[in-house]
């Protein structure tokens, strides 16, 4: 059997490694309402796939962020909180909340969506392929 000695600076290292990973490891309820927002805007906005595709691939981001966006709302970390991404978030509630908005507003996830960032049936019917 051999021993291993460990010298100070390495353990020292090894412990600093081990803590800034696992920090690093549990993103908040915020951050991963934000990431699924942001997969289910880009599915709205492929045009590589299919339009059944499409939308079993919404209806699985729809389930998925009702729940985060729930989870959000009820999370007590978030009120002792005042950061700018938390301010930001409540603020722009109907595109931080997107599914919920959509539904108390009695439209589909991207009419709402494309709504809230001011683009219409009408602008996109009218708007004209180029290059700038």
């Amino acid at each position: 059997m051999t021993k291993f000695k460990v010298k100070p600076i390495t353990l020292a290292v090894a412990t600093i490694v081990l803590s800034l990973a696992s920090a690093n490891v549990g993103a908040g309820s915020l951050q991963n309402l934000e990431r699924e927002r942001a997969a289910m805007i880009e599915t709205l906005l492929d045009s590589g796939i299919k339009n059944s595709e499409r939308q079993r691939k919404i209806e699985i981001s729809r389930s998925q962020l009702i729940d985060l966006e729930r989870m959000v709302l009820r999370d007590q970390s978030l009120k002792g909180k005042n950061t700018r991404a938390i301010q930001m978030a409540f603020k722009n509630y109907d595109l931080t909340f997107l599914v919920h908005a959509s539904i108390e507003k009695g439209k589909s996830v991207s009419d709402h969506w494309l709504g809230e960032v001011g683009l219409t049936t009408a602008s996109l019917m009218n708007a004209r392929m180029g290059r700038r």
